[in-house]
């Protein structure tokens, strides 16, 4: 009988093979894990394209909780000496806006003081950088700055330009919507905070609420740490590049320093475009030698930053890889625009942050946790 017995074909074992079994060998679950790949990125491009369509609310909203969590020991002192939280809320307030409010003073001060004489030595430089490009082999010749001054002419006076200045009103009326927006939202973080993340936690219980708990802790330390560190780091770059160009009588030197500051809260390309900025109005200005100066002093500040100040001010719980920093700031920039470009990296670090306390204070999320030595 076993001479006359028909091997089963693959159509009768594709029949009596169970039909879970086709997700469940190696290319199914491939499938599988795919499918589920294209749901989590199509949510994360929708929850995106939610935020950029209300980045009107999004972003004063985040700058508020940066801000809220940078004061926040400032409030528990006020608090734990007896402040009514009103009171302690309404003095960091006027403290954050009067800060603010000086930086803008002081910028748009210097500016109107110093800009015309800085205008006129601008033009004298300019004329003498058309000289020497004058002097170059490939240099343009008379007709073709005549058009290219034709070309900006007819842009000025083009509708395209029209269309651009109503732009420019139009972004600066939501300017002003989100900065109210920041300063109501702010009031309400510094002063009901806690309470504020403690309603957001009442669905959850047991250990899903002790996660949130330690999320909600994590966020503030390490964003108020990372708004500190790095305020106090910016203030020495400032301070230091604004004394070099003070002494070498640097046109704009105040509204170039407070630049600086403000630059410096965007990581590496910020310090690295404020000094450019300050050795080219120095190059202007004054003379090569000056300039020369100038940038001297931006490397041995930005060395200086690099090597010492943040290691000790921001602490290695706060640092993130360069590779990180990059990728984060390329994605706010894109997103963002220069907003983007200055809350990426602290959004980053909250994000690295809430990893690191996932399952424990010291427990990160456990795909996370080292299982190897890693090569030094």
């Amino acid at each position: 009988m076993g001479l006359f017995t028909r091997r089963p074909s693959a159509r009768d074992e594709a029949v009596a093979r169970p039909r879970g079994s086709l997700w469940s060998d190696g290319f199914g679950r491939f499938a599988t894990r795919s499918l589920q790949a294209i749901v989590v990125v199509v949510a994360v491009a929708a929850v995106v394209f939610a935020m950029t369509q209300l980045s009107v609310v999004i972003i004063p909203v985040v700058i508020a909780l940066i801000l809220a969590s940078a004061f926040e020991p400032a409030m528990r002192w006020m608090r734990s000496r007896g402040v009514p939280s009103l009171l302690a809320t309404v003095l960091a307030l006027l403290g954050i806006l009067v800060v603010l409010g000086g930086v803008v003073w002081l910028i748009v001060s210097a500016v109107r003081s110093q800009f015309g004489e800085l205008a006129e030595q601008a033009t004298a430089g300019f004329d003498r950088v058309l000289e020497w490009v004058s002097t170059l082999p490939f240099a343009p010749t008379d007709e073709q700055i005549q058009q290219a001054r034709d070309a900006i002419v007819d842009f000025l006076t083009s509708s395209q330009f029209g269309s651009g200045a109503i732009a420019g009103v139009s972004a600066a009326a939501s300017f002003i919507t989100g900065l109210l927006l920041m300063v109501v939202v702010l009031f309400f973080f510094l002063k009901d905070g806690p309470r504020i993340w403690a309603f957001l936690l009442r669905p959850f219980e047991g250990a899903a609420y002790e996660r949130g708990t330690r999320i909600g802790r994590r966020t503030v330390d390490t964003l108020g740490g990372y708004v500190r560190g790095t305020a106090t780091v910016a203030l020495v770059d400032a301070v230091g590049i604004g004394a070099v160009l003070a002494v070498f009588q640097v046109p704009l030197a105040l509204p170039l320093a407070v630049l600086v500051f403000l630059l410096a809260f965007i990581p590496i390309v910020g310090a690295t475009l404020a000094g450019a900025l300050a050795t080219l109005v120095a190059l202007v200005a004054t003379d090569p030698i000056v300039a020369l100066i100038v940038l001297g002093a931006v490397i041995a500040v930005n060395q200086l930053e690099g090597n010492f100040l943040q290691p000790i001010v921001m602490g290695r719980t706060l640092r993130l890889h360069e590779l990180v920093v990059l990728i984060a700031l390329t994605i706010g920039t894109v997103l963002g625009g220069i907003v983007g470009a200055v809350l990426s990296v602290p959004i980053a670090a909250v994000a690295w942050g809430i990893v690191q306390v996932w399952d424990g204070d010291d427990l990160p999320a456990r795909p996370f946790r080292r299982k190897r030595p890693e090569p030094a």
